[in-house]
């Protein structure tokens, strides 16, 4: 085994600052818990979910000696620091969707609790139903971020859960005996006000719902460069803006794209349900990454404003950036932000002049030109 030290991770591409981390007590909790079953683990029998930038994996390899390592991210930035944070310290570890490949045969999971309910049902549900019977997870995190809903939902889908005790301000539940039951993502509702159905995985902010920012935004598409031919809807989420636009422009042609990988699947999902699957793409990016310069007309954005838990525009900065690359002279740039945040000099600086097209109690609607 190759010398592995926590301090040598980092989070890159995300985003990184000194109150930003890419481990905490909680990955080593999770490590030192499931340790004897890591040791005992075949090859490939050790699956790893929503590592953020590798810890587990990577710890669960180079210092507990699991091999054939199965690895589950929501993120793909998460998918691209585990493979910097790797780089000439293991080559374990391979990354998968979630599903059956992923969790089949599997004895041993190492969980790092989402935030969202939906979420870790969705995950819970896939470990039941894939893994094998004598499979124990292991899930951790922070006690400020855990709920006795949590307990709940792992008890939907196992016969037995245990609570460890706390270590530095984390726990980790631990759960065995599986119930596999019929999967229930993605969850399909209609909206009548937009006339769409809207899929979405467990991972997807506002699930179905459609959140007061986007229904904001979609109030004054009409307006938004209205002799587009391409159109981004960058940070899709259930692809509920590039739905819409494309439903209303049939002469468009409309790209999705989000870093996470429910987002994308719901989108997926969404395009299908609605008969647009042929007319918009959806992809899976770091922001715009792969998208050619000076190639698109409009841009739609409902940028978030966490990384993880913490309040940072890092990730708000580099969207912006993206757009400004990607946009053609003259092209726009559409954005809703919590009026709290000012993105206007921001959006000045890396996209172009931005004028204010409308503000309500909560939110700002931007439009910003790209001049050349």
């Amino acid at each position: 085994m190759a010398d592995f030290s926590f301090d040598t991770l980092r989070r890159f591409p995300d985003v990184e600052a000194d109150n930003l981390f890419a481990v905490d007590a909680s990955d080593r909790l999770i490590l030192d818990e499931a340790a004897t079953d890591i040791a005992a683990a075949g090859p490939g029998e050790v699956v790893v979910l929503g590592d953020r930038y590798g810890a587990l994996a990577i710890g669960a390899t180079a210092q507990l000696g699991a091999t054939g390592v199965r690895v589950f991210q929501d993120s793909r930035i998460g998918e691209l620091a585990l493979e910097r944070n790797a780089d000439g310290v293991t080559s374990e570890t391979r990354s998968l969707p979630l599903g059956r490949e992923l969790l089949a045969g599997a004895t041993v999971v190492l969980l790092q609790l989402p935030r969202s309910l939906a979420e870790l049902d969705e995950i819970a549900g896939e470990i039941a139903r894939h893994a094998a019977s004598s499979v124990v997870v292991y899930a951790g995190g922070r006690i400020k971020h855990l709920s006795l809903a949590m307990n709940e939902v792992l008890s939907r889908h196992f016969g037995s859960l245990h609570v460890s005790l706390a270590r530095q301000k984390s726990r980790v539940l631990v759960a065995r005996s599986p119930r596999p039951s019929e999967p229930t993502f993605p969850v399909r509702e209609f909206n009548g006000e937009l006339e769409l159905w809207v899929c979405a995985h467990g991972s997807v902010f506002a699930g179905t719902k459609l959140d007061l920012g986007t229904r904001f935004l979609l109030s004054v598409l009409e307006g938004a460069k209205p002799d587009a031919r391409n159109v981004i809807d960058l940070g899709c989420g259930t692809g509920i803006l590039a739905a819409a636009i494309a439903k209303a422009r049939p002469e468009v042609s409309v790209l999705a794209s989000d870093v996470s990988w429910g987002a994308v699947a719901s989108a997926r999902a969404t395009m299908e349900a609605n008969d647009l699957a042929g007319r918009v793409s959806v992809v899976g990016d770091v922001g715009l990454a792969s998208q050619p310069d000076s190639s698109a007309d409009l841009v739609l954005l409902n940028p978030p404003f966490h990384v993880g838990s913490t309040v940072h525009t890092g990730l708000a900065d580099g969207l912006f950036a993206d757009a400004g690359r990607v946009l053609r002279p003259g092209g726009e740039l559409w954005t809703v932000f919590n009026s709290h945040l000012a993105y206007r000099p921001t959006l000045q600086r890396l996209v172009g002049p931005t004028r204010e097209v409308t503000r309500n109690a909560k939110f700002t609607i931007t439009c910003s030109i790209r001049l050349q």
